[in-house]
This record gives C-alpha cells, sequence and structure tokens, in this order.
C-alpha cells in the first residue's frame, strides 16, 4: 500500500497557509515598525538640521562683506560648541570665507548641484566615511548683503541610530520567528481538534458492518461546518440500514415464496411414486404440477421485470393511449371476477397521455385486481381520470378496511402483503404494486396511496410530455389472470 504523502493531509495544508499567512503578516508588521523607527530617527534629526539652519541664518545676517568674516566664523564656531554629531559647512569662494565643523569631513558638491540648488530649498545628501555614516542637508541662505547667499551644509552622524536600527531588527525577527513557530505550533493543534469530527466518522465508518449499522454520528456535537457531511453520513448509513433491510426480507420472502410450489411439487412427486397409480391419477398429478410451474414462471417473470426497472432497463414505447378505452378494456377483462366477487365497476373522464400500451394496462390491471381483492361484497370501485395541464392521474379508490399508516410505507415493497402472514394464498406473491409502481417511473410518473375512513385509493400520474421514453416496448407482457392477479 502506497503511503500518504504530507501534500495529501489536509491538517499539513492547513497549517501550512496559515504559518505563511502568519510569516506574510509578520514581516509586513515588521517593515512598518522598521519603517516608522526610521521615520523617527530621521525626524529627530531634521529637527536638528532645521534648528541649526535659523542659527546660522541668523548669524549670517551679520555678514556684509569679508571685513566680518572672522566675527561671523567666531560666532559659528560659539554655535557649535556642544554638537559634536553634527558636521556643519559653511561656503562662499567668491568672498573667501569656509568654515567647517565636526569631527569628519563633508565631501565637496558637483558644480551642476550647486549651481541648481536655489535658495530656500533643501537638498538632502547622504555618504559613508572609514567608520562612520553620515546623513543631512544642504541650502544655500542669505547673508547680511542684498542678493548675496552663501551655501550651507548641516550633516549628523546616523551610526549610531543605524546600530540602534539594526539591533532593534535583529531583536524584531527573534520575537517574529519565535511568534511564528508558536503560531505553527498552535495551528496544529487547531487543526488537529478541528479535524478531529473526520476522525469520528472514520472510526463510525469502520465500526459499520451488515450486522451493525445503528452508529451514527452526533450531529450537535460536530461543528457547524461539518454538520452537512454529518448529516448526509446518517442519512448514508439510514439508505443503507434500510435497503440492508429490505434485501434481507426479499432473500426471506424469496426463500418462503419458492419453498411452498417446490415443497408441493416434491410432495405430489413422491406421493405419485409410492404405488402404481391409473393413467387419469398421474394426468391430475401432472396438471397440478403444471400450474405450480405456471405460477414459478410467472413469479420469476415478475422478478426480472422488477430488476430490470431498478437499473432503468424498462423502456416504454411512445404511442397515443386513451386512457378511458384502456381502463374499459381492462374493467371487461375483470368482469367475471368481479361478478363472482359481488364489486361493481365504474369509471368516469377521460385522459391521452404517450406511453406503452402494454405496460399502462398492466399497471391499471394490478390496481384493479388489488381493489377487488379487498373489496366487500356489494361494494363498488371507482375509476376516475383526470388531466391538468401538467399531467394525467388515474384515481382507483375502492371501499374496505383502512390501511394502517405503518403498512402504507410498505405497501409498493416486493413480496409484501399487509399482513405479518407470509404464507402463500391464491391472492399471488405480493408483487402488483411493486410493479406497478415501476411501470408508472418508467413513464416518468408516481403512484401514491391513501387510505382513511373505509377507502383507499390510489392514484397513477403521467406527465404530459413523457421525456426520455424511446425504443421498443419489453415484448408482449402476459396480461393479469383474473385467477390470481398480482
Amino acid at each position: 500500500m502506497r503511503r500518504p504523502s504530507l501534500h495529501s493531509s489536509i491538517a499539513w495544508r492547513i497549517t501550512l497557509a496559515y504559518t505563511v499567512l502568519a510569516a506574510v503578516v509578520f514581516a509586513m508588521v515588521a517593515i512598518v515598525i522598521h519603517l516608522a523607527v526610521e521615520q523617527h530617527f530621521q525626524g529627530q534629526d531634521r529637527k536638528a538640521w532645521e534648528g541649526k539652519f535659523e542659527l546660522i541664518g541668523h548669524i549670517l545676517d551679520d555678514w556684509r562683506g569679508e571685513q566680518d568674516n572672522a566675527a561671523v566664523f567666531a560666532l559659528l564656531s560659539d554655535a557649535m560648541v556642544g554638537h559634536h554629531n553634527l558636521l556643519v559647512r559653511v561656503d562662499d569662494p567668491t568672498a573667501n570665507f569656509r568654515f567647517v565643523s565636526g569631527h569628519a569631513d563633508i565631501p565637496p558638491l558637483s558644480e551642476a548641484r550647486v549651481s541648481a540648488l536655489l535658495p530656500g530649498t533643501f537638498r538632502p545628501i547622504a555618504w559613508s566615511g572609514a567608520t562612520a555614516a553620515f546623513q543631512g542637508l544642504t541650502t544655500q541662505l542669505p547673508t547680511g548683503r542684498r542678493g548675496h547667499f552663501m551655501e550651507v551644509t548641516v550633516a549628523s552622524d546616523i551610526s549610531r541610530h543605524q546600530e540602534i536600527l539594526s539591533t532593534f531588527d535583529t531583536q524584531l525577527a527573534l520575537i517574529c520567528g519565535m511568534a511564528l513557530l508558536v503560531m505553527a505550533g498552535l495551528s496544529v493543534v487547531t487543526t488537529r481538534r478541528g479535524l478531529a469530527p473526520i476522525a469520528d466518522m472514520a472510526a463510525v465508518a469502520e465500526s459499520i458492518s451488515a450486522q451493525q449499522l445503528q452508529e451514527r454520528l452526533p450531529v450537535q456535537e460536530v461543528p457547524i461546518e461539518l454538520r452537512p457531511l454529518a448529516e448526509a453520513f446518517n442519512g448514508m448509513l439510514d439508505r443503507l440500514s434500510d435497503s440492508l433491510q429490505r434485501l434481507t426480507d426479499f432473500s426471506s420472502d424469496l426463500a418462503h415464496e419458492l419453498r411452498t410450489p417446490i415443497s408441493n411439487l416434491m410432495m405430489q412427486t413422491q406421493v405419485s411414486l409410492s404405488k402404481r397409480r391409473s393413467e387419469d391419477e398421474y394426468r391430475e398429478v401432472l396438471y397440478s404440477a403444471l400450474e405450480e410451474y405456471e405460477d414459478l414462471a410467472r413469479m420469476i417473470s415478475d422478478m426480472l421485470f422488477l430488476a430490470k426497472a431498478d437499473h432503468g432497463l424498462v423502456i416504454p414505447t411512445r404511442e397515443q393511449i386513451d386512457l378511458a378505452q384502456e381502463v374499459t378494456a381492462v374493467f371487461e377483462f375483470y368482469d367475471a371476477l368481479a361478478s363472482e366477487r359481488g364489486v361493481r365497476l365504474k369509471h368516469h373522464g377521460q385522459a391521452s397521455i404517450q406511453g406503452d400500451r402494454v405496460m399502462i394496462r398492466r399497471a391499471l390491471g394490478n390496481l384493479l385486481a388489488n381493489a377487488i381483492r379487498f373489496t366487500p361484497r356489494g361494494g363498488m370501485i371507482r375509476v376516475d381520470i383526470t388531466r391538468s395541464s401538467e399531467a394525467a392521474s388515474i384515481l382507483v379508490e375502492n371501499p374496505g378496511p383502512t390501511i394502517p399508516p405503518e403498512q402504507m410505507v410498505r405497501l409498493f415493497n416486493r413480496f409484501y402483503r399487509g399482513s405479518a402472514s407470509r404464507t402463500r394464498t391464491d391472492e399471488g406473491a405480493g408483487l402488483g404494486l411493486a410493479i406497478c409502481q415501476s411501470i408508472v417511473r418508467a413513464h416518468g410518473g408516481d403512484v401514491s396511496v391513501a387510505s382513511f375512513a373505509g377507502v383507499t385509493r390510489f392514484v397513477m400520474q403521467f406527465p404530459m410530455e413523457l421525456a426520455g421514453l424511446h425504443g421498443e416496448a419489453e415484448g408482449s407482457e402476459p396480461g393479469p389472470r383474473p385467477r390470481r392477479p398480482h
């Protein structure tokens, strides 16, 4: 057996997705925090630069010519006392004035940059020295002489800031890494707890056998997202249990139905062989055996028909059928049996459908035979044909015992005869209603039953447009026999 890979695990996929998502979120948060700290340092430096530019501007207001170079130089030197991290350069080649302060030299700016630098504008500058990194601004400030400007550059040593930011980034990365590991571990635990109901479903499925189908998942204890799956799983178990029960009942009923005629044949044969008999006596035994064979053949034919219907192999032909004429024909066929039982037959209504004449007549005959069987002497069976824009209906109603609700749900089961007794009688094998239902459904319709106040009513509904009917009929199915309808 091939070992499943991690890629086929839902827990692994969810854990990976959570971990990747958490990593993306942590990375974005770390980047935002890094930029915020960096902006904070830059804001502090800019405030210091702007303060120095303002101070230097006031000092340069006292410069009106080269005769003031010494005085202005002294004032600038006094202003820079105590600012070891600041680099300042005031330069005016035309006036032979140059002031430089700080522990590092500011690199010279290009001529193009100097010529493009307008008064009142600031240009950021940055460079790296041998042991430190620097960043600052350069601009042109006015002096006391009208129309005269000096280039002023103020910069800061940002090495300390970079060291702090680097240490902060390292600590932030460690924190995010540990948080990511914790998140991955929590996602594994959470995912396994969330998928625990699936493991319970697997355990229930593994414990199911033909002898143990009563296990069900507790739907109320399952998470909301998995409840539809749990309900579908329980529904599947219900259908399996019902199907298995029906199969068990069918096998038991089939064995019972076949045992009686076979036992009769064996007994008749043994009796006939027990001593010498006349030709007429042997002929009577053969006639009796022939009747049993005919019953067996009819039962097998009905079972084959139902088996084909279960697999969608019953394909009705398409021809125009006058339902009133079919009811009249079935009435004529069952008139003798109805008279014998003292039952009256009456029909009303008219409609036409597209369908298989032989199958429709067989279904109608099965319902009528069933009605005659349970109608008391002197009762009347009523058949009404109605038509709407969507369907044509045939209603078969007869007086008789009210069918209990617990039996109505099983009326269309095979071999079911509405009583606890499974003894074989002359009333058939209990396949007639099942065949009727299969025929109606093969035509795209349905059959229903209602029983109340001493009246039982079967209704067959056929759609007016029978879609999907094609091919030839199953063959000339024998019509229902008055002696033993089923």
